[in-house]
């Protein structure tokens, strides 16, 4: 069975989540230099890798089962996720460049959030 577009993104945003993870475990210091951050050399980077690796994980688990609910759940969990860290740079706790990730947790949300409402329309609406 092929996998439908909403799963397709949520799949993606795992993938991207498991490669960023696994970067900051690994080196976490190559990611702050990609983002012009002085080196940082403190465990709670690697705890935080950790972090992201496991939910990257838990997100293409969720797509290659289809799990719908989940998709559902990410759509309002990413934007948030944007929105903190737009917060947390407003008020100058934390680096501009997170707003980049948030800019793609956001895209990602809202590329899922676009396929789950085509997907609800029916064959007739999404031009099938």
């Amino acid at each position: 069975m092929a996998m439908s577009k909403a799963a397709l993104s949520v799949l993606s945003f795992g993938a991207y989540c498991v490669v960023v993870g696994a970067l900051i475990v690994a080196d976490p210091d190559a990611l702050l230099r990609v983002c012009r951050l002085p080196p940082g050399g403190e465990a709670y980077l690697r705890v935080l890798g950790t972090v992201v690796f496991t939910l990257g994980l838990y997100y293409v688990a969720a797509a290659r089962a289809g799990v719908v609910s989940f998709f559902r759940w990410t759509v309002w969990g990413r934007p948030l996720a944007c929105a903190i860290f737009c917060g947390l740079v407003a008020l100058r706790l934390a680096p501009a460049v997170l707003i980049v990730f948030g800019i793609i947790d956001g895209a990602g949300a809202l590329w899922t959030g676009l396929a789950l409402r085509a997907s609800t329309r029916g064959p007739c609406a999404s031009g099938r």
